[in-house]
């Protein structure tokens, strides 16, 4: 059996049949997005491939020979059938739904991003566009679809749903607690400054502060753009930040960040992750997402359990 001959590369005949339709190399090259001198160069290669001249070139202008005119019209209808045969697959493609979510950088670097490949692939046909903002995004107006936001639960005009309490605790580097400097009773603490995330409407420190009967008054309080800036000057020594066990669960465990003063968490149900929606039903995306979080949260939960039985 006769094997079929060979084709021309398929950039130089994308090439001619650019510059064919339009008779012009600078236009091709603008449709194709490469220089004029490509095409020229891809044209030249086809016609030494073919054997043949295919275009006239003129002083300001090209034109086809009666060999690149038969050549154009049959290139020239194998790539219409090529676009009309992409366009109904694109059109027989299942339509891609769009989920905006507003949140904050910390939780979505430190929480959510290493979690998204499994949501993924549990829904392929959502786009989930992440929005990380301190600003929060006003769900009611639809700034976003749906937002994750840290706090007490208490905004207005939506529905918030809790989806992970937070647990918190004064955390730090080893080293600045270390040897005679240890605190003995949460006042020590301010001995020093307190890295804080910016907030709307702050209350991490006092709450902590009101369970454990600490005067913030005098306390040296440093105030950082992000709470991934302050997790970092935590680490690099710079003081002690209010430690949200569900974002700097890796550093605890790796001991890079430690209890400033072990067995004063503060467990409040009310201070934690929340889910927010507008009023009103949500849409398939959205509850798409709302019920993949609760699952993993709540298989997250289980295993730790599990695992913490296990050592007992």
């Amino acid at each position: 059996m006769r094997s079929p001959p060979s084709l021309p590369p398929l950039l130089s005949l994308r090439a001619f049949e650019a510059a064919a339709r339009r008779l012009s190399f600078s236009q091709a090259a603008q449709e194709l997005f490469v220089t004029q001198g490509a095409v020229s160069h891809h044209i030249q290669r086809l016609e030494s491939d073919l054997g043949v001249a295919l275009f006239e070139r003129r002083t300001r202008a090209v034109a086809l020979t009666p060999a690149g005119q038969a050549y154009y019209a049959q290139v020239h209808a194998a790539f219409e059938l090529l676009r009309l045969g992409t366009g109904q697959i694109r059109a027989a493609a299942p339509a891609r739904a769009a989920l905006t979510v507003g949140l904050l950088a910390s939780f979505a670097t430190r929480w959510l991003a290493p979690r998204l490949p499994a949501f993924a692939a549990a829904h392929p046909g959502i786009d989930l566009q992440l929005r990380p903002d301190i600003a929060l995004a006003d769900v009611a107006a639809g700034e976003v679809d749906m937002a994750i936001r840290y706090g007490r639960g208490a905004w207005p005009g939506v529905r918030a749903q809790l989806l992970m309490p937070e647990r918190l605790s004064v955390v730090c580097a080893p080293a600045l607690v270390a040897g005679a400097g240890r605190p003995r009773q949460p006042q020590d603490l301010l001995r020093h400054p307190l890295l804080a995330s910016h907030a709307r409407q702050p209350f991490e420190w006092d709450a902590w502060a009101r369970r454990f009967g600490v005067d913030l008054r005098q306390a040296q309080t440093v105030h950082l753009h992000d709470y991934n800036i302050v997790v970092e000057a935590a680490l690099a020594g710079q003081g002690l930040c209010m430690g949200r066990h569900r974002l700097i669960a890796p550093q605890l465990a790796a001991g890079t960040l430690v209890e400033a003063l072990p067995g004063t968490v503060l467990e409040d149900p009310r201070i934690g992750w929340w889910l927010v929606m507008p009023p009103g039903a949500p849409g398939e995306p959205a509850r798409a997402l709302r019920a993949w979080l609760a699952d993993t949260v709540a298989r997250e939960a289980a295993a730790a359990t599990h695992q913490s039985g296990s050592c007992v």
